[in-house]
């Protein structure tokens, strides 16, 4: 898990390097220049700008950026500059990013996003989605420039966001879902409502009657969608993730196979789909990629205890440093000391192992290695079980 939420792995395992590879191809022309302006903050007090009490902002940009490192160095001076914490990742192909902060803060931070000639007519207010936090939900600030804004480990060039499937707003989604669950009560659907996003965020809440791959990161997604490629063949797809993102690539992907009939997309994604619909066809907690893990729209508990299979959704780390995944452990059982995301992390108890740089060796423990990596799905009535 702290590969999807800190560190990146595998094609991300080290920012691009600045100017690119001759592999990467030119710069793209006709980009906007990038605006090096800051937001004069010296009418506002440093605890306003600071406040615990804030917010997190989750947005992301696709568009030509001509100059990636120069993007990544005003973003970085911009967010130090109004003290906001996150993760903001930069290519060529945009910008990808959440942080928290003040109220004071993140709105200034929207106002300056706006006003940047990268991003005019591009993004607006509505891109941006607001959740309860600060600065608090991150540990530290990163900004970084990769190949891909979001980790689908597949060359933009080779599957662009320009090929999308079509974006629905949340009120025609919502009513989609809705024809879509009324006619697969009776067996009668042609189409598949596909959750875009990985195992551990499905687990805690989804739309009802979807199907939620059982992958533990996106970089699988392509994989999964090869491995199942009949299941889609003549389908409508409704697809949803987040915020979005995952989406632009997720469907552009899918789009390629020339499989499908239809494929759609939730613009937005779930967190403007709750703003709309809290009470909605989503039932259970939105996960997010920071200290909150979740936040909540309904009272809905979908998932249970690892332990004891009380109704239980809070995540929190697996004891074992070695290991550090998502578990969900209520508190009757941690009173008792089960802690850890399988027998084999809680029995060994290992030792922190550390680098030489200090940082914490991660070995996949017991519940990773069995899981398969790409799932293959039965056509079952399970699928179309409106009622899980």
């Amino acid at each position: 898990h702290s590969g999807d939420v800190g560190r990146q792995e595998g094609l991300d395992a080290e920012p691009a390097k600045a100017g690119g590879s001759p592999a990467d191809g030119p710069a793209p022309a006709g980009s906007p220049e990038i605006s090096w302006a800051l937001p004069d903050t010296s009418r506002i007090s440093r605890d306003d700008l600071t406040s615990k009490a804030g917010e997190v902002l989750l947005y992301y940009c696709y568009c030509e950026v001509k100059d990636p490192e120069k993007l990544c160095a005003w973003q970085k001076a911009l967010c130090q500059h109004l003290h906001l914490t996150g993760k903001v990742r930069v290519a060529s192909e945009g910008i990808n990013g959440t942080v928290g902060g003040s109220k004071v803060a993140t709105s200034l931070y929207i106002e300056v996003m706006l006003s940047q000639p990268l991003f005019k007519n591009i993004l607006c207010q509505e891109d941006f989605k607001r959740s309860a936090g600060g600065a608090h939900c991150f540990p530290d600030l990163r900004v970084g420039v990769f190949k891909e804004i979001v980790p689908m480990g597949i060359d933009p060039k080779i599957v662009s966001y320009k090929e999308t499937g079509i974006h629905l707003s949340p009120q025609e989604f919502h009513r989609e879902v809705e024809q879509y669950l009324s006619q697969a009560s009776q067996g009668q659907s042609d189409t598949i409502l596909l959750d875009c996003r990985n195992f551990y965020e499905s687990k805690i809440g989804q739309f009802q009657g979807c199907l939620a791959p059982d992958i533990r990161k996106f970089s699988y997604f392509p994989s999964y969608i090869d491995e199942n490629l009949e299941l889609f063949k003549d389908k409508r797809v409704l697809m949803y993730c987040t915020g979005g993102i995952r989406c632009e690539r997720g469907s552009a992907y899918l789009r390629s196979k020339a499989v499908c009939r239809e494929v759609y997309q939730l613009k937005g994604g779930i967190h403007k789909y709750l703003e709309e619909f809290p009470d909605g066809f989503y039932r259970g907690k939105l996960f997010v990629f920071d200290d909150r893990y979740a936040i909540c729209s309904n009272e809905d508990i979908i998932s249970a205890c690892r332990y004891c299979g009380a109704l239980w959704d809070q995540y929190k780390l697996c004891s074992s440093q070695h290991c550090r995944q998502l578990v969900l452990t209520c508190p009757s059982c941690c009173n008792k000391g089960l802690t850890a995301c399988c027998p084999v992390c809680q029995e060994k108890e290992l030792k922190v192992t550390s680098r030489a740089s200090g940082q914490t060796l991660k070995e996949e423990c017991e519940c990773t290695r069995r899981r398969p990596r790409v799932p293959t799905e039965r056509v079952s009535q399970r699928m179309l079980d409106t009622g899980k």
